[in-house]
């Protein structure tokens, strides 16, 4: 049986580097393979995500009273934790750990605030204590109306609220929670993550409308929620939740037992990628795969034959060339 999800262990995601060694996890093996098998079934919890949020305001000095900063962090952890996202059922070894920072930077009014989001998810590796990345991106283009003790709400059908800047909070929140589903469903099972994808343009469609609310249109930059979502829903581009499979349930969740393969798997899916960004250069969607994904995948092939790792360095200095000089010092 095809599984849908996999147990996550619980706590916050801090710094997600390297590839935990093969050898070193075969002594976990008899606790961790029966561990991971029996939570292969269904799913039998509640809530989705395991979010830990952390809101800060250095920035604003003694402009912002600290109550509202623990406040916000609150609303927003039982926003995020405690609503429904799915129609399934996890438990709570299934959850997703994720992190949402919210950094306000600016306060051009009384109760509205700048602020800039860092989201973070990741999946775990089959039959490991690794954890690999789901997400990791920040998103600049936040503004929102908070007064203390104001209960978040949202309604999917009408992200937009009764007050834009008031809507663009949970808006923006939920768009995320689902780009995080979506990525963990594709990871597990072939297309299983479009309905999410499709939940995200649909806020987009019907987000909240300000001229200073950005990041919901096209023309707010080449890397923001439009194009995200856009991306993510394109029939151009479908074959993007293929990577996403054959990278994670072919490649990473392989790694312990069949690490050839493995490697020739994510290969197969960076080369996905590469043809993909070939026929639609400046996607998006591209650079959000690859994002600091560089010391996961020099932990994928430093081990590898000549040959593959030669593969792999050409095509990683392709997709990602900021990372150029890593991969060539790392991979020679």
């Amino acid at each position: 049986m095809e599984p849908t999800h996999q147990p996550q262990q619980a706590g916050m995601i801090t710094n997600i580097k390297g590839l935990v060694q093969v050898t070193q996890l075969k002594c976990l093996v008899s606790v961790i393979l029966l561990f991971s098998l029996s939570c292969f079934g269904i799913r039998a919890g509640a809530q989705e995500l395991n979010a830990q949020v952390i809101v800060t305001a250095q920035q604003l000095g003694t402009n912002v009273e600290a109550s509202l900063v623990t406040d916000l962090q609150k609303q927003l952890t039982d926003f995020i934790n405690d609503r429904k996202w799915s129609s399934d059922r996890f438990g709570v070894e299934e959850k997703i750990n994720c992190n949402f920072s919210l950094a306000l930077t600016g306060m051009p009014s009384q109760d509205v605030f700048e602020a800039r989001l860092i989201i973070q998810a990741a999946r775990p590796v089959y039959n490991s204590v690794y954890q690999s990345i789901l997400v990791n991106y920040q998103d600049p283009q936040l503004v929102f109306k908070f007064r203390p003790f104001q209960k978040l709400d949202f309604n999917p059908s009408r992200a937009s609220g009764t007050d834009p800047l008031t809507a663009n909070l949970t808006a923006t929140i939920a768009f995320y929670v689902n780009i995080i589903l979506g990525m963990d469903y594709d990871s597990f099972k072939l297309g299983q993550g479009k309905g999410f994808y499709k939940n995200a343009q649909n806020i987009v469609l019907s987000a909240p409308k300000a001229s200073n609310i950005k990041g919901w249109a096209a023309f707010d930059g080449q890397r923001n929620r439009y194009h995200l979502a856009d991306d993510l829903n394109a029939a151009k581009l479908n074959d993007i939740h293929q990577v996403f499979y054959t990278y994670f349930r072919g490649g990473m969740d392989s790694l312990y037992d069949q690490q050839s393969k493995a490697r020739n798997n994510v290969l197969e899916a960076l080369t996905g990628l590469q043809e993909l960004n070939a026929t639609n250069p400046g996607t998006m969607i591209e650079q959000f795969f690859m994002e600091s994904r560089t010391s996961e995948l020099i932990g994928i092939f430093k081990e590898a034959s000549p040959d593959i790792k030669a593969k792999a360095r050409a095509l990683l200095v392709e997709l990602n060339p900021n990372g150029a000089s890593e991969f060539n010092e790392q991979l020679k």
